[in-house]
């Protein structure tokens, strides 16, 4: 009878350590893998810059990165709040603060290699405020894992939604800032122009990107990402087409605007005083619209 007793007190006591040790290993009982939902929220500071008309690199202008100034990024920040299921995909809504900016005068040590581009004497600077929704895709995470097995603490993801942005470019004149919008500078608006519609300063755009997160603490995700804005608009830079007449400006602007859009238009004269631009001169490139990009930092904490 001892001998039964003894028997099955050491199953007992194998059980329940067994069980004891399984559960240890058992990753599916941490906190933050466990939930099936998982909110958080969080800020970011990084960089942004922007491709467009303006400025650019040595040689004609070319696409994407091949045509980017590293001397153009500015400051660039976010908040935002995020629910993710089962860590696999992740839907965030965010607001978006940030600067672009771009100038011909770069180009000067090339100037012989970018056709005119140095001698157009083009600038611009914007604020971008901007609200989105994007969706976030975690690979890794579609996997099914299985007891004992370790969940990955870094976790490379793609991002894509629709975001809606308000912009104002503005150019440097005699030492004051003046919008450029207002001034239809390539004739927006004018009736000799039918085809130039005047663009709106708050739009719809794309925002697509990737990033890796990495999980810090149960409470704390650290993120690296780049989100690339696919635009509607060629104006981000208030550039986009042909020069027109100067004096079509004073049939549609009343006052200082007149002598402002006169001057902002070409500048040309600036560097070149004998200079003599003939209406429908090269000013932009209406085949690519403009894009602005953003590489930030994120710090998210996990409610």
């Amino acid at each position: 009878m001892k001998r039964i007793l003894s028997s099955l007190a050491i199953m007992v006591l194998l059980t329940c350590t067994s069980k004891q040790s399984f559960s240890q290993l058992d990753l599916s009982e941490d906190p933050y893998y466990s939930r099936k939902f998982i909110f958080e929220a969080g800020t970011s500071f990084g960089v942004m810059n922007c491709l467009t008309d303006l400025g650019g690199r040595k040689g004609d202008g070319k696409k994407f990165i091949k045509d980017l100034n590293l001397g153009n990024t500015s400051p660039a920040g976010t908040v935002y709040y995020s629910v993710s299921y089962k860590n696999a995909i992740a839907l965030r809504s965010e607001a978006t603060w940030g600067v672009v900016k771009a100038n011909d005068a770069v180009l000067k040590g090339v100037k012989e290699t970018v056709s005119g581009r140095y001698e157009r004497n083009l600038s611009f600077r914007s604020t971008i405020f901007e609200a989105s929704i994007l969706a976030e895709i975690h690979p890794r995470f579609f996997k099914h894992y299985v007891r004992n097995e370790k969940y990955p603490r870094l976790s490379p993801y793609l991002a894509g939604g629709i975001g809606y942005f308000i912009f104002n470019p503005r150019a440097k004149l005699q030492g004051s800032w003046v919008d450029l919008k207002p001034l239809s500078t390539e004739g927006e608006g004018f009736k000799e122009y039918p085809d130039r519609k005047p663009y709106k300063l708050k739009q719809f755009n794309f925002p697509v990107g990737a990033g890796i997160k990495y999980k810090l603490t149960d409470m704390v995700n650290l993120s690296a990402e780049f989100i690339y804005r696919i635009l509607n608009t060629d104006y981000l830079d208030d550039v986009s087409t042909r020069y027109i007449s100067p004096s079509l400006f004073q049939n549609y602007l009343t006052g200082d605007q007149v002598a402002q859009a006169i001057a902002l238009s070409d500048r040309q004269k600036e560097l070149n005083p004998t200079h003599s631009t003939t209406v429908g001169d090269i000013r932009g490139n209406p085949k690519n619209n403009d894009a602005y990009f953003s590489f930030n930092f994120k710090i998210g904490i996990i409610f």
